[in-house]
C-alpha cells in the first residue's frame, strides 16, 4: 500500500450523544430508589424504608429476587393520597419504630425518598432529628443510625442511587478514632462471585481490605436449621472505622466513589479511583496500585492466574473473535469495562448504550477519551438511551451485529434479530448462577471469553451457520 493509498483511510470516528427522542421506549435502568436500596441490603443489621408508595420496593425486591433467586428485607412506608396533601413524615416516624420494635438487631435504616416525597417537599432530615429522640426515648441502650438518602426517580438513575445510598450510610456513621493499615474497598455494582474474586486477591496479597457493600452473602446456603443466611456483611463497625483506614480504592467511578472522596476530604483518607478491573489490563492496573499504596508484593499465584487467563484468550481472540461487531449495554463503569475487554481480545464493540441523564459527567470520562484514542473502527457511545435506541439500529439495517452484551431485559431484541447474546450486568435471571460467576479479574476475564465464545458456536449451531470454522483441522 502507498503512502498515499494509507493517507485516504479515513479515522475511526467516536460519537458521544444522547439519543434523539425525549421519551423512553423500554428502558434499560431502574429508578434511583432501586439502586439506593441494592446499597441498603449491603449492611449488615440494615433494612432500607423507602418512603414511598409499596410499588417503589415492591417491584425492586422483585428485581432483586429474580436475580439472587432470593429474599430480601425492604420496608415502604406506603403513602396514600393523603400523605400527598398533608405531607408523609408522619408515616416515616412510624416506620421507624415499628422496624425498631420488630427487628432487635437493627442497626441502620436508610430512609430513601422517592418521586413523590421529593415532590412533597417532606423535611426528610428534620424528621430524622425527631426520629432519633423518640429511638432515645424507647430503645435507651440501642443505637440505630438513620441515613437519609434523597433519590427522586425523576432523574439519574439506579447508578446514581446507588452512589447516593452509599454515601449517605458513610457520613452517617463514618467515626474518626485510631489509625489503622486495612483498606477501604469499593467495589461498585457487582455480583456476589466477583467479591469473592476481590476478596481472594486481597488474601493472596495479604491485604486487610473492607468491602463496601459486601454482597458476598446474596448468594447464600441453605442450611438445615432454616436460618436466613440472605445479608449484607459490612458491619457498622466497618464503616465507623472507614475514616481510620490506609487508603480507599473506588473500582467504579460513579458507584461507591462519593463516599471515598468524602472519606478523603472530612478524614484525610487517600483516595484512589482505578478502572474497573474488567479484562487483563485494567486487572494489572487494580493490583498494580493497590501493591504500590499498601507496600504487599503481587504474589506468584496471581501470575499463574494470569497466566491461565491469558492463554484461555489466546486461544480464542484472532480465531473466534476478530472484527466481529459488538453493542453493549448497561451501567457506564460495566459498558466501558466491556469495551476496554473487548478491545483487548480483538472484538469491536460499535455501540455502547449508557442508560441516563448524567451525560456531562460519562462526557469527561478519562476511560471514553482513551477509547476514542485507540480504536480503529466507528464506535457510538449513545447517553440517555433506552432498548428501543439498539433495537431501531439493528431492525433498520443500519447497524450489523455479531454479539450483543447486556442485561436480561434486552432478550427480545437479541431472539427477534437471530444475534447471539451474552448475559452480563443486572438483572440477569433467564440464564442459571450467573450472579456467582465472577466477571472481574483474570478469573472473570476467562469466564467472559468463555462465554462470549461458546454463545457465538451455539449460534452457528442453530444456525447451521459457518461450522465449518470449529473444525479447523
Amino acid at each position: 500500500m502507498t503512502a498515499c493509498e494509507t493517507a485516504e483511510i479515513p479515522l475511526a470516528e467516536v460519537k458521544f450523544e444522547p439519543k434523539d427522542r425525549a421519551g423512553v421506549i423500554n428502558p434499560m435502568y431502574d429508578c434511583q430508589p432501586a439502586g439506593a436500596q441494592f446499597a441498603g441490603i449491603g449492611v449488615t443489621d440494615s433494612i432500607p424504608l423507602v418512603h414511598g408508595g409499596q410499588g417503589c420496593s415492591m417491584f425492586v425486591r422483585l428485581l432483586f429476587a429474580q436475580h439472587f433467586k432470593e429474599n430480601f428485607d425492604i420496608a415502604s412506608t406506603s403513602l396514600h393520597e393523603e400523605s400527598a396533601v398533608f405531607g408523609g413524615t408522619k408515616r416515616v416516624e412510624e416506620g421507624v419504630m415499628v422496624l425498631a420494635k420488630r427487628y432487635p438487631n437493627l442497626r441502620v435504616i436508610p430512609i430513601i425518598t422517592t418521586c413523590s416525597t421529593e415532590v412533597i417537599g417532606d423535611d426528610i432530615e428534620g424528621t430524622i432529628n425527631v426520629c432519633n429522640r423518640a429511638l432515645k426515648k424507647e430503645f435507651p441502650d440501642r443505637k440505630i443510625y438513620l441515613a437519609p438518602v434523597h433519590t427522586p426517580s425523576f432523574k439519574g438513575s439506579q447508578v446514581s442511587g446507588y452512589d447516593e445510598c452509599v454515601a449517605s450510610i458513610v457520613k452517617t456513621i463514618a467515626k474518626k478514632g485510631k489509625p489503622h493499615d486495612g483498606v477501604n474497598l469499593f467495589p461498585g455494582w457487582v455480583n456476589p462471585g466477583d467479591i469473592s474474586l476481590l476478596k481472594h486477591y486481597m488474601k493472596e496479597m495479604d491485604v486487610e481490605a473492607t468491602f463496601f457493600m459486601d454482597t458476598e452473602s446474596f448468594d447464600s446456603p441453605m442450611l438445615p436449621d432454616k436460618s436466613i443466611q440472605t445479608h449484607g456483611n459490612t458491619t457498622v463497625e466497618h464503616i465507623q472505622d472507614s475514616a481510620n483506614a490506609k487508603a480507599t480504592f473506588a473500582l467504579a467511578r460513579y458507584e461507591g466513589a462519593s463516599a471515598g472522596e468524602y472519606l478523603r476530604d472530612q478524614f484525610e483518607v487517600p483516595h484512589y479511583l482505578v478502572n474497573t478491573p474488567y479484562g487483563i489490563k485494567n486487572t494489572d492496573d487494580m493490583l498494580r496500585k493497590i501493591s504500590e499504596v499498601t507496600g504487599k508484593a503481587i504474589p506468584e499465584s496471581l501470575v499463574h492466574e494470569r497466566g491461565l487467563a491469558l492463554d484461555a484468550l489466546a486461544d480464542l481472540a484472532h480465531m473466534f473473535f476478530a472484527n466481529k461487531k459488538v453493542a453493549i449495554y448497561g451501567h457506564p463503569d460495566l459498558v466501558i469495562g466491556l469495551a476496554e475487554f473487548c478491545l483487548e481480545v480483538e472484538l469491536e464493540p460499535v455501540l455502547l448504550l449508557i442508560g441516563d441523564d448524567q451525560g456531562s459527567k460519562y462526557k469527561k470520562d478519562p476511560r471514553i477519551k482513551a477509547l476514542k484514542e485507540r480504536v480503529h473502527f466507528p464506535m457510538e457511545i449513545i447517553h440517555n438511551a433506552d432498548l428501543w435506541e439498539l433495537e431501531k439500529r439493528i431492525t433498520s439495517g443500519e447497524l450489523k451485529l455479531d454479539l450483543i452484551m447486556g442485561h436480561s431485559k434486552g432478550r427480545y431484541i437479541a431472539i427477534y434479530n437471530n444475534i447471539p447474546m451474552v448475559r452480563v450486568g443486572f438483572p440477569t435471571f433467564d440464564r442459571a448462577g450467573l450472579y456467582r460467576k465472577p466477571t472481574v479479574g483474570y478469573r472473570g476475564a476467562m469466564e467472559l471469553g468463555e462465554a462470549i465464545a461458546n454463545a457465538l458456536f451455539a449460534h452457528m449451531e442453530y444456525n447451521k451457520d459457518k461450522e465449518w470454522i470449529l473444525n479447523t483441522w
